[in-house]
């Protein structure tokens, strides 16, 4: 998993890799998704982007986030048939989404445990990649106290 990248440097770097190059609204855009990490849809990020730079387009935003994508800088998360949301955070994890809220919170997902879902495959079956959603409601005093990235107890 790459790891997370914050600085200005390592943003350029991670883009030239992939053959692109670092530009202003790139930079906004990967800087304003690290600073709240709630999973926004483009839409959402647009506004944010759009405060500090105001002659950006929705277009460009959307071109940002599939370099941001691309470079595996940020993931794209989908929820059934939502629009697609960007997550900041690379670590192994699911989400927790608030049924009251709509507010979608990570949840760390430690080896051990992505150990124990790759035993449940039958056989000759492998894993790449694992996406878990867990639908519910939290108490507010929860949601109010969840950091970015919670961990709970997970079953052995």
């Amino acid at each position: 998993m790459p790891p997370l990248v914050s600085s200005s440097d390592s943003l350029t770097q991670r883009l030239a890799c992939s053959g692109l190059r670092a530009t202003p609204q790139r930079e906004i855009v990967y800087q304003l998704l690290l600073e709240r990490p709630d999973h926004p849809t483009a839409d959402e990020l647009f506004a944010r982007v759009k405060a500090k730079m105001p002659t950006i387009s929705l277009a460009t935003v959307y071109n940002c986030l599939e370099a941001l994508v691309q470079c595996a800088l940020v993931k794209q998360v989908n929820f059934e048939r939502e629009p697609t949301r960007y997550c900041s955070n690379l670590a192994e994890h699911a989400h927790f989404i608030d049924s009251a809220t709509g507010r979608i919170i990570d949840i760390a997902m430690p080896p051990a445990y992505l150990a124990h879902l790759k035993e449940a495959l039958p056989p000759g079956f492998t894993m790449d990649d694992v996406e878990l959603n867990f639908r519910g409601t939290a108490a507010p005093e929860a949601l109010g106290n969840t950091a970015t990235t919670r961990s709970g107890p997970i079953p052995a």
